[in-house]
């Protein structure tokens, strides 16, 4: 057991862990391996997520509210990745199990934040679609670029409100009898699992975010695609219900990608008990694998963003010719200088 610190008040000793183990996976032999899987999903995450949002601040034509969205999202997505897969290489490809109290409350509000960033930009998404297909003479009127901001802005503070006070409450906690987390990263469940004192709170808490997390983006969501799908009967013509499913279609795959894994976790541990190294395995390719995925879904789904990332290459071709070009004229000016140079030279040489 690591060495314990205590923190008295009133009539409550609180009792904390100096460091937390992190256990991973137990008795799978080569779980290297799925380490480094999850490196190369990292890579791929990175390369991917930076590469749109690139694209979205070059592309003067993306630069609308819907955008702004996705910028928001393919942000979440980077840092949520970020939070999560380095430090999971970091203690199982490199041994460093052993996380000190401080920096695993830091990395839980962090992992946690970004998942309910995704979740929530998914929702603002929705949102966008709906106006766009229910009133859609009124949407430029109503989804603005400063509206846009002021939600995402609104959901920024309330994640980030909310997920302080989960971990703030975590300090409320006394830990006597283990340090081991079995887990794959400071998750708020083992933790409240380990806790000697009284956690009804840290449960409402638990019951809180989850909702946070995910049913109440979820329900939101199902109940926008209800109204879309009522609005989408009332159009006459078939080629425009179809180009108007066609804007949400990549949408809704990246709602089915981030909820699906989720509730089928859910589900599991709700009707069968999931050995602990399934549910690692489960859990981590939720929280790893739609970040991964959300960028490719928008590059090849959209034609937007498929037209302007040909555009941009277009230009930087037009700017690179112009450039040869240029490079090419200064050459030969400066070849014609120096036969000029040579040339008065050479007939004052012989007037003299």
């Amino acid at each position: 057991m690591s060495s314990m610190h205590a923190d008295f008040s009133t009539n409550v000793t609180v009792v904390r862990p100096a460091t937390f183990f992190i256990s991973g996976f137990s008795n799978i032999p080569h779980a290297k391996y799925y380490y480094m899987f999850l490196s190369l999903v990292y890579v791929v995450t990175v390369l991917g997520n930076s590469f749109i949002m690139c694209i979205l601040y070059l592309a003067r034509r993306l630069h609308t509210a819907k955008y702004i969205a996705v910028f928001n999202l393919a942000l979440s997505d980077l840092c949520g990745s970020s939070a999560l897969i380095p430090k999971i290489i970091d203690m199982f490809l490199f041994d460093h199990q052993d996380i000190s109290y401080e920096t695993c409350l830091t990395n839980m509000f962090f992992v946690y934040h970004f998942m309910n960033m995704q979740s929530l930009t998914l929702l603002a998404l929705a949102y966008d679609r709906l106006v766009a297909i229910c009133f859609p003479l009124r949407y430029h009127a109503i989804v603005t670029k400063l509206a846009m901001f002021l939600i995402i802005g609104v959901m920024w503070i309330l994640s980030v409100t909310f997920f302080s006070l989960l971990v703030g409450f975590v300090n409320r906690m006394s830990f006597r009898r283990s340090n081991v987390l079995n887990s794959y990263f400071c998750d708020y469940a083992p933790i409240c699992g380990l806790a000697c004192n009284d956690i009804s709170i840290n449960i409402l808490m638990g019951k809180i975010s989850y909702g946070l997390l995910i049913c109440t983006p979820l329900i939101l969501i199902i109940i926008t695609y209800f109204c879309i799908s009522l609005a989408l009967l009332k159009i006459a013509h078939g080629a425009d219900r179809i180009k108007a499913v066609k804007t949400c279609t990549s949408h809704l795959i990246l709602v089915a990608i981030f909820y699906l894994p989720v509730l089928c976790n859910v589900l599991a541990s709700v009707t069968t008990p999931l050995h602990p190294n399934a549910q690692i395995i489960n859990n981590s390719l939720a929280q790893t694998l739609p970040p991964m995925l959300n960028p490719i879904i928008y590059t090849l789904k959209t034609e937007e963003v498929m037209q302007s990332i040909k555009d941009l290459y277009k230009c930087s071709r037009f700017n690179k010719s112009i450039e040869r070009t240029f490079t090419f004229a200064v050459n030969i000016i400066k070849k014609k200088k120096c036969f000029c140079i040579i040339t008065v030279i050479l007939i004052n040489r012989h007037l003299e």
